[in-house]
């Protein structure tokens, strides 16, 4: 008989793991999700991406909004084992311990460094050089299980959050499949982390979807490769909002002033930033379409050349 799985995950990055665990055979016996959300001006429901995939596959799906009022449900599915990533609410114990071989966590940094929500945002937010994912056993505290696996996964300097998002996916659905066989043989090893080296990777806060062009400029490259594709950075253009889609760096001398919008050069459009110039290829004003830098040179950005963004 083949062991009974429970799934919980939610985003898109968490499809990969769930893909990886049938496309191996697994018996996901349910998926776990979060509740689906209104989203855009019209308020038009939004199924997870978790939830899309698992209804393709026919397994069941179950989205408490809260989880904790809700757990025995899920033991109704008698897990063997519990994997989870990128849920999104904190679990509780008496479900994470219910499965006769435990709970684990896919997680997208070498722990401990960058435990919470949003550790694939603030690697490349922070400047790093390298990522990674984390087999780890679930506790109460929040990403601080004991770890089995690690894989390093470098960031270059053209990755944005979303392209790392899919190496990390990657990454992390290949080094579960290498760990689970272990797990469920209750052979696996793992070692607790060294709770001194930990740091934290909290959801994106509203404070810091706002970019600060008085910062050099690969702070303010990073800070914005690292919200894109969501939730995106924007700054202030003439007391309207103006957002970050695309971007490039040029590092150069300059006697122009932080923030100052330049001009088109090669091919975007260029912000002076201490030492060089963020080339901007796509961007949106507010209550406006997202434009390439050509289109909204050639439209009203040609006339706010010289004006700084704050």
């Amino acid at each position: 008989m083949k062991e009974r799985i429970v799934f919980m995950g939610t985003p898109v990055f968490a499809c990969a793991i769930l893909k990886c665990l049938k496309e191996a055979d697994y018996d996901v016996v349910l998926v776990v999700s979060q509740p689906d959300k209104k989203v855009g001006r019209k308020q038009l429901i939004q199924e997870t991406p978790v939830k899309a995939l698992a209804q393709t596959y026919g397994i069941e799906v179950f989205q408490p909004e809260r989880i904790k009022d809700a757990y025995e449900q899920i033991l109704r599915y008698r897990p063997d084992l519990i994997v989870t990533c990128a849920y999104g609410q904190m679990i509780p114990e008496a479900l994470l311990h219910a499965p006769r071989h435990g709970s684990v966590n896919v997680h997208a940094s070498l722990l401990p460094k960058l435990r919470g929500g949003a550790p694939i945002h603030k690697a490349i937010i922070n400047g790093d050089s390298q990522s990674g994912i984390s087999i780890m056993r679930m506790v109460k505290q929040m990403d601080a299980g004991a770890v089995m696996k690690q894989v390093a996964v470098a960031i270059t300097q053209d990755d944005t959050m979303g392209t790392l998002s899919e190496k990390l996916a990657a990454a992390g659905g290949k080094l579960l499949l290498e760990c689970l066989p272990l797990i469920l043989r209750d052979e696996a090893v793992f070692i607790e982390q060294d709770e001194s080296q930990a740091t934290f990777a909290y959801n994106i806060s509203k404070e810091e979807e706002k970019i600060d062009f008085t910062k050099p400029l690969q702070n303010v490259y990073d800070q914005i490769r690292g919200l894109i594709p969501s939730p995106i950075g924007y700054a202030f253009l003439n007391g309207k909002k103006i957002k970050f889609h695309a971007v490039r760096k040029k590092e150069q001398a300059h006697a122009h002033q932080n923030g100052e919008l330049v001009g088109m050069m090669e091919g975007a459009l260029a912000i002076a930033c201490e030492g060089g110039y963020l080339l901007v290829e796509e961007l949106q004003m507010e209550g406006k379409a997202k434009l390439d830098a050509k289109s909204f040179y050639n439209g009203a950005g040609r006339n706010l050349i010289g004006s700084c963004i704050m």
